[in-house]
């Protein structure tokens, strides 16, 4: 019963936009802590985003904070990731991620565990 997906990648000029969206069971939806993972190839899968349950506290890495913006959909159980001024160091394939810790949008892959499959999204100069 368990399912995460994620749309919404996609190729993409420096300074444009995406939107990434996730669909998770309504099981999962209402009672997980979500976030969103990115890994470059070479690299460790590292935080993008978190959000809580309640939506209330939300975190991002430094490198995407004022351009990037986590939100929750009660209605279709949906967690987007709106993506404004991409840079081609933003170049990666993007997880969306579930954590038990429902009071708080953590930070480190450890307190997930529940993952999509991945979308790619690709920054050209």
């Amino acid at each position: 019963q368990v399912r995460l997906v994620e749309s919404g990648g996609g190729l993409v000029q420096a300074g444009g936009s995406l939107r990434l969206s996730c669909a998770a069971s309504e099981r999962i939806f209402d009672s997980y802590a979500m976030g969103w993972f990115r890994q470059a190839p070479g690299k460790e899968r590292e935080i993008v985003a978190a959000i809580s349950w309640s939506g209330d506290s939300t975190n991002y890495a430094d490198s995407v904070k004022g351009r990037f913006a986590i939100s929750r959909d009660s209605g279709t159980s949906t967690v987007h990731l709106q993506m404004y001024n991409l840079k081609p160091e933003d170049t990666a394939v993007y997880y969306c991620a579930a954590s038990t810790f429902t009071g708080v949008a953590a930070t480190s892959r450890k307190f997930y565990t529940h993952w999509g499959q991945g979308t790619q999204v690709t920054v050209s100069s």
